[in-house]
């Protein structure tokens, strides 16, 4: 069976090998745990977010560096623009995203909080999300990546290495804030996971997709983290794109493809900070079906054929990453 988490161990030890070129930092805790700093007391770097999504993704997943053209249709010559991108292509979708990635953990321990994704989580398997999941990872290692402004703690690291079951020496701890270059590049990292769960949440089976391809625009960083959260979200909610390969009969695909981009949503059009301010910062109080691409592509192995609904909103993505 694939480790998720053997895999990511891999491309951490390589980060922490080669940490001063990758603008890292490297500590290891009195329990033996391994942290790895990609932005809170250093710059962190390009690379160190695209190797630091790519542990995300449990090693099941390439992500590599572009650029995005948006031209804006109200005037094509004058409004248009490139940013910075990137595009993910995944294999075993359901255990790189869903099972990995996801950042479903929410990594409590005395006043210390951050939200926790990648293998990890396929070793705890305690989140809800994974009742409806059958992966699990055997590993001895587990690799947890955390957003957050705060590094982690002895007594985080000793709480995570009980819920996965290993020796807290067997734990490495990757961690970056939203508003740094590895939290920009690593939720850009995100678009093909975004609909994943999309699918997952208006019914669709996802054991039939068997690989995914995205591009998302890399956000500006902002001044702070709460700032950086709606970039970050915006990003992929105006200008994500998401090619799903699947296996499975037609009517299954015509009946949620509308759904699944962004624009379904009754909370879409807005700029995901000032709706994060509409409701009092509850993430819980905004429409889950915002939460996905802004375009996506379904190819039909059975039949052949392509679905798609959707599209990028460049006037959105000038607006909110170009501010």
């Amino acid at each position: 069976m694939i480790s998720v988490n053997a895999r990511a161990l891999e491309i951490a030890r390589r980060m922490a090998a080669d940490a001063e070129a990758l603008g890292l930092v490297v500590s290891q805790l009195a329990n033996g745990a391994t942290v790895l700093d990609a932005g809170v007391h250093t710059s962190g770097s390009l690379e160190a977010g695209r190797l630091f999504a790519e542990v995300c993704l449990g090693g099941l997943g390439k992500v590599r560096f572009a650029h995005q053209t948006f031209v804006g249709a109200q005037d094509p010559i004058e409004n248009n623009c490139w940013l910075p991108s990137l595009s993910v292509s995944v294999s075993h979708p359901v255990v790189a995203c869903m099972a990995s990635q996801y950042a479903g953990w929410a990594v409590k321990a005395d006043k210390y909080f951050a939200m926790g994704s990648g293998p990890a989580r396929a070793r705890y398997a305690g989140e809800p999300l994974f009742e409806k999941l059958a992966y699990r990872d055997q590993a001895e290692v587990a690799v947890l990546t955390l957003e957050g402004r705060e590094l982690p703690t002895q007594a985080v690291a000793d709480k995570v290495a009980k819920k996965c079951g290993v020796a807290p020496e067997n734990l490495y701890l990757l961690i970056a804030p939203t508003a740094s270059l590895v939290g920009s590049v690593q939720v850009a990292a995100r678009v093909v996971e975004t609909g994943l769960h999309k699918m997952l949440e208006v019914g669709f089976d996802i054991d039939t997709v068997v690989a995914g391809y995205g591009t998302c625009p890399l956000p500006s960083i902002a001044k702070n983290d709460l700032k950086a959260i709606g970039r970050t979200n915006d990003a992929v909610l105006y200008g994500g794109q998401a090619w799903y390969t699947v296996e499975t009969g037609d009517a299954d695909i015509e009946a949620v493809i509308e759904r699944l981009p962004s624009s379904s949503s009754r909370d879409y059009g807005t700029p995901f900070y000032d709706l994060f301010k509409r409701y009092d910062g509850d993430f819980y109080k905004i429409d889950p079906l915002l939460f996905s691409p802004a375009e996506v592509f379904i190819n039909n192995l059975s039949s052949g054929h392509v679905f798609h609904a959707g599209q990028v909103d460049a006037e959105m993505i000038q607006r909110v990453l170009l501010a």
